[in-house]
């Protein structure tokens, strides 16, 4: 799969110098120049928004902060414009940094309004400040050179900006097929599963944050040397708006998506600009309207841009299978059978006046499966939650493998040992079964953002698709690999999720209503599935609701009433219990 983009990326790069060297009219080359500074400051976005599912107003903002840096130094201290590229970068990272830190934790309309206020508030500091030349701007700078070679106009600066784009694309295609690139994109379905595989959601949302802006960044630098001036006009509000536009245009979702966009965006401003006064028959910027009509329209029949359309009618190829022999991930030391595994001691949950869970207490050893069962709002989905760190304790204690893991976050908690599934399937639709289960591994894995951008990730890459490979065919999924995980029926996703989980070479296998949306046949494989996980010395506790599931493959139940522990025992004892089947089971009149 990586190997067919990549492919395209490197078709593109080829065909640059081709185009450099065609009798283009010297006003297309222009337009193919900033069609790439456009492209690249929307590739970011694809990244932020299309990708991690967060939206920003505010890139233009950074494309200033690159633009007014190289102006600024060049012309009052003499600087090289390649040293000044970098001291861009570094202002960048730092402003990106804060102002990601302040907005991310944010969620729903703010994070985007958070944006528009960091846009605005840097466009009129760029106005108002003397050094920067007010809203005059900077004026003079030098184009860009190697040596005598004057690289900065023309045929030359082409071939440069759309290397810096083609880089930029390559390196986005290699970090999204990585250890980081699936954190990453598993963000934009929310972070609870991310959480649950041990991912730290905050830390990637700032890191793709700080990637677009530096992407803005060098865009900016590009502009401001092939302009040879920089005022704010260029690094406003409406900017951080058309940049946004294009990339949604395009297809926000799509690499590809950012240079369509930004190409159709700007030969269409240019034309328009044109056309509309002479057909209106007066003056004004009456392409902001066609656009606005445009986006809404898009967004209404093409929400995933015009890629999309293209990207459907080209089958996504199969992974290159080329881990058969890596060597294995490292595994934890499991627990010795009856050794115990969870203890929970008198676990409490209240919101506000309600107690939800009051005083829980049971345990789990080594290679038991123990069921949590009671009617619809006992509290056991809360139980379970409690226990695997999505909720905090009102009061108790929660111990695993001997360590307190009470006030521990579910990512902690996933990297002791513990690992979950959900009780509505949770997964990244368009990614392949066996990416999907790969996520289950992070915490195995080391590589970062940076050695998955320059592809020298690629050891730990095949030993981490080998362990999913072996976990799907441990559970019978083998034949799945390549399929999307959207594709499945509700009976193979809920196998995946438990294939993700085991992923994470746990200790404990906790299981939310794995059965639930199950067919007959489908609910003989699961329990097929937890047999065999058994006698494979793994120890599982099962949130369920089918009694027949119940009963037939665990070994210790705890019933659950309005919050308490009604009782505990063998599924024979819990059975022949009055009060449970006055509870749960029902009585004879």
């Amino acid at each position: 799969m990586l190997l067919n983009k990549q492919l395209h990326i490197v078709l593109l790069a080829l065909a640059v110098p081709v185009i450099a060297l065609l009798p283009l009219p010297d006003f297309w080359i222009a337009q193919l120049n900033y069609i790439g500074l456009y492209a690249l400051v929307s590739l970011g976005l694809v990244l932020l928004t299309g990708v991690g599912g967060l939206t920003s107003f505010g890139q233009a903002a950074f494309v200033g902060i690159g633009a007014y840096t190289t102006a600024y130094l060049t012309l009052n201290f003499g600087l090289s414009p390649w040293v000044t590229l970098f001291i861009g970068l570094g202002l960048t990272a730092i402003s990106a940094l804060i102002v990601g830190v302040i907005t991310l934790r944010m969620s729903g309309h703010y994070l985007p309004l958070a944006t528009i206020a960091w846009g605005l508030s840097l466009y009129y500091l760029m106005g108002n400040l003397d050094a920067l030349g007010k809203y005059d701007g900077l004026l003079g700078l030098k184009s860009l050179s190697v040596g005598s070679i004057d690289i900065g106009q023309g045929r030359l600066f082409f071939v440069l900006c759309w290397a810096f784009l083609i880089a930029g694309a390559l390196a986005l295609v290699n970090l999204l097929d990585s250890r980081p690139g699936r954190a990453i994109r598993s963000l934009k379905g929310g972070t609870q599963m991310a959480e649950a595989m041990g991912i730290s959601t905050f830390r990637y949302k700032v890191t793709i944050f700080l990637i677009a802006a530096l992407f803005a960044a060098v865009a900016g630098w590009l502009l401001a040397h092939f302009q040879r001036t920089v005022n704010p006009s260029a690094f406003g509000l409406k900017m951080g708006i058309e940049y946004l536009f294009m990339t949604v245009v395009g297809g926000v979702g799509y690499v590809w998506g950012a240079i369509v966009g930004a190409g159709l965006v700007k030969l269409l401003d240019d034309y328009l600009q044109v056309a509309l006064p002479a057909l209106i028959g007066t003056s004004g910027s009456y392409e902001v309207i066609v656009f606005g009509v445009a986006l809404v329209l898009v967004l209404k029949y093409l929400p995933d841009g015009l890629w999309s359309v293209v990207a459907r009618h080209f089958p996504k190829p199969r992974r290159e299978v080329n881990w058969l022999h890596a060597p294995d991930l490292p595994v934890r030391a499991k627990p010795a059978m009856g050794e115990p595994v969870l203890v929970v001691d008198k676990i409490r949950k209240q919101f506000g006046g309600l107690v939800a869970v009051n005083d829980i207490s049971f345990g789990i050893a080594a290679g038991q499966i123990v069921g949590l069962i009671g009617p619809n709002g006992a509290g056991k989905s809360t139980t379970f939650n409690l226990i695997t760190g999505v909720l905090s304790k009102t009061s108790g204690q929660v111990t695993f493998r001997g360590q307190d893991v009470s006030d521990l976050s579910s990512r902690d908690i996933s990297r002791q040992g513990m690992a979950r599934t959900f009780q509505h399937v949770k997964m990244i639709a368009d990614m392949t079964v066996l990416e999907n289960v790969a996520m289950g591994a992070y915490t195995r894995g080391r590589s970062g953002v940076l050695s998955s951008m320059l592809r020298t990730n690629q050891a730990e890459e095949q030993r981490l698709m080998k362990e999913a490979q072996r976990q799907l065919e441990r559970i019978g999924m083998g034949e799945y690999l390549h399929e999307q995980a959207g594709n499945l029926a509700m009976g193979p996703q809920r196998l995946m999720e438990i294939a993700r989980a085991l992923c994470c070479d746990p200790a404990l296998l906790l299981l939310d209503e794995p059965a639930a949306g199950l067919r007959h046949k489908e609910k003989q494989a699961l329990a097929a599935v937890l047999r065999q996980l058994q006698s494979e010395g793994m120890s599982i506790l099962l949130v369920e609701h089918d009694m027949d599931l119940v009963m037939d493959v665990c070994d210790q139940l705890v019933v659950m009433e309005f919050g308490t522990l009604l009782t505990r025992g063998t599924p024979a004892e819990v059975q022949a219990n009055p009060a449970v089947r006055a509870a749960y089971l029902g009585t004879e009149h």
